[in-house]
């Protein structure tokens, strides 16, 4: 099993580092002078214009940290229910491991409900924090 699980991860790292510079944004040497924006020098500007704005008020920046924390913690409780879901494949037959395997979908499965609504109520609250009560 362990023998397997390298080989899937070593592909998995080789097909990433061979597919990875397809996704560079590096371009030609223009034909054109270089004062008109190549594609990837406007994508640069874009970036480089969305930086640090000392204007947001605090409730923005504060639900800002919220909704990022609370997507964590649903991509926890997916990956939680994945895994979960590959012990029950796992089981083998074994009532016990696969108990266990269910469990642990139930409580991600509840987890991820818990996230769901706390982002929810949270959306909804900002909402009302910003345009006003």
């Amino acid at each position: 099993m362990k023998k397997h699980l390298k080989l899937i991860f070593s592909l998995l790292f080789l097909t990433t580092l061979l597919v990875l510079p397809y996704f560079v944004f590096a371009e030609a040497t223009p034909s054109t002078p270089p004062t008109t924006d190549t594609r990837a020098v406007s994508k640069l500007k874009e970036v480089a214009g969305t930086g640090y704005n000392i204007n947001v008020p605090l409730p923005v920046i504060i639900g800002t940290v919220i909704r990022t924390a609370l997507s964590l913690l649903g991509a926890i409780f997916i990956i939680i229910l994945i895994i979960a879901g590959f012990r029950w494949m796992m089981a083998s037959g074994n009532e016990e491991k696969a108990a266990k395997a269910q469990g642990s979908i139930k409580r991600g499965i509840i987890g991820l409900i818990i996230v769901v609504s706390a982002w929810a109520f949270w959306s909804f609250l900002l909402e009302k924090l910003i345009n006003g009560i």
